[in-house]
């Protein structure tokens, strides 16, 4: 199914920019959140085969399954 002219795996420009806004509301939004609790924290990347790579960025302050070497 298309909308405005994409299929729904092509977000548009306004689509990200929409997005990036509505995320850094909300993760700023907390009364002792900081501008840093918005900074990315993944890199999504994608091949001309339609392959997709998720990777956690190395400078992520909070990354999947939490602090490991506390255990």
């Amino acid at each position: 199914m298309e909308r405005n002219g994409h299929s729904p795996e092509e977000p548009t420009e306004v689509d990200r920019d929409d997005f990036e806004s509505k995320r850094h509301d909300q993760l700023t939004a907390a009364p002792k959140s900081t501008e840093d609790d918005a900074e990315p924290r993944i890199d999504v990347t994608s091949t001309d085969h339609g392959t997709t790579r998720i990777d956690v960025r190395d400078d992520a302050e909070v990354r999947p399954g939490g602090d490991r070497t506390s255990h």
